[in-house]
């Protein structure tokens, strides 16, 4: 626009020369040489008042130019008065945000966004979040969340809550499932380890029995005894074994809560485990995986990650918008933040701005003020060359009338 401006004016100026060429020729080139004429000193004026505000016009240190730079901390001020009075003021914000209702907007928003806003709001949020996880150190994360799992479990007295769940499972009947899991395991444990339950019988029979071959019969009856006692514990529901089980399970799940000893046996073997750097690698491991498969997650564009976040924001959205008790509540605490921060951080936030500006250079301040407004800056340069050689060409008429 700076250019076009100027072309202007110099189109103006050789019009002019051309024309005064003609002036005797016909009475139309009088009122040609005094548009151009008027073009060239509005155009000029122009120019002079649009430098003016930003530079020195041809460098010239002329009074009264160079406006901007020569003012920009009086301008900080201003812009941070103007700030505090119109936006900042505790009364000016709870006054703007009474009749707004940010809930309600929102929830629009959520509900029904503009066409492929949902997709990227929540590819957006999937990106944040992987962006988050990425950022934070794993080893000094799962550290700090290790610490702090590990400071309450501490704090937890965990024999008497073993020794309460245990009686509440006994009393529903629900260890039952358990104790045929583990009558199984024994019976497969036997079936695997046949052999070494033989050759201990064998290294502990006598060399009578070895020689006449009765430890080898022995340890059958004994391997047969043992299959046929589980056998029957695991198909008889009133085995007296089961009843010895549950006897043993009931005392343990008494002396969890009631006995010191046992509370204190516990507690000193939770530490022990807490304090096994095994279970810090344990969980470190845990935890990088976690961590990792998130992050892949969330860059998955075919993962359920940004269609989960799209339907949880479209939920929330329709609560927001439906429900008049939430929305109050929601607007009730936006206004009061933002009176909260007005109030507490205004005065930060205006000498921040004020701050921020004068610590601009003069050139600084000149270009970003000039890429802001000098487009239609340029245009006051255009028309005043074209209303300057109109007002010309007006006073030539009135002159050739009279």
């Amino acid at each position: 626009m700076r250019m076009t401006a100027t072309a202007m004016l110099v189109a103006m100026a050789g019009v002019f020369l051309f024309s005064h060429q003609y002036l005797g020729i016909h009475p139309a080139w009088g009122y040609v040489h005094a548009f151009a004429e008027a073009a060239m000193v509005g155009g000029l004026a122009d120019w002079f008042a649009v430098t003016a505000l930003f530079r020195h016009p041809l460098g010239l240190p002329i009074p009264h130019t160079a406006i901007i730079p020569e003012n920009k901390d009086r301008i900080a001020d201003t812009m941070a008065q103007f700030l505090r009075d119109n936006f900042l003021t505790p009364a000016v914000v709870a006054r703007r945000m009474q009749a707004m209702n940010l809930a309600r907007a929102m929830g629009d928003f959520l509900v029904k966004p503009s066409d492929g806003a949902q997709s990227r709001i929540g590819a957006g949020a999937a990106e944040l979040f992987a962006g988050a996880l990425e950022s934070l150190d794993p080893e000094r994360l799962g550290g700090q969340v290790r610490s702090g799992l590990k400071r309450q479990l501490d704090k937890l007295e965990a024999a008497p809550l073993l020794g309460q769940m245990l009686s509440a499972a006994i009393a529903d009947k629900r260890h039952l499932p358990l104790m045929d899991s583990i009558i199984r395991w024994a019976g497969l444990t036997l079936e695997d380890n046949e052999e070494m339950v033989r050759a201990m019988i064998h290294e502990r029979a006598n060399a009578l029995l070895r020689w006449t071959g009765l430890d080898e019969r022995l340890a059958n009856s004994v391997l047969d005894g043992l299959y046929r006692l589980l056998a029957e514990v695991l198909v008889d529901p009133a085995h007296p074994l089961r009843g010895k089980i549950e006897e043993g399970l009931e005392k343990v799940a008494h002396d969890l809560v009631h006995d010191p000893e046992m509370r204190a046996k516990v507690e000193r073997m939770k530490r022990e485990l807490l304090d096994n750097p095994a279970v810090a690698n344990w969980w470190q491991g845990v935890w990088e995986r976690m961590r990792t498969g998130l992050i892949a997650m969330a860059r998955d564009p075919d993962s359920t990650l940004d269609g989960w976040l799209g339907g949880t924001l479209a939920e929330l959205g329709s609560a927001l918008r439906d429900d008049p008790r939430l929305q109050t509540q929601v607007n009730r605490f936006a206004r009061r933040t933002a009176v909260g921060i007005a109030t507490r951080y205004g005065g930060q936030i205006v000498q921040l701005v004020s701050e921020t500006v004068r610590r601009w250079d003069a050139r600084t301040i000149t270009d970003r003020l000039e890429n802001a407004v000098g487009r239609d800056l340029q245009f006051i340069r255009i028309n005043g060359t074209l209303v300057g050689g109109l007002v010309g060409v007006t006073i030539h008429a009135v002159v050739s009338v009279l």
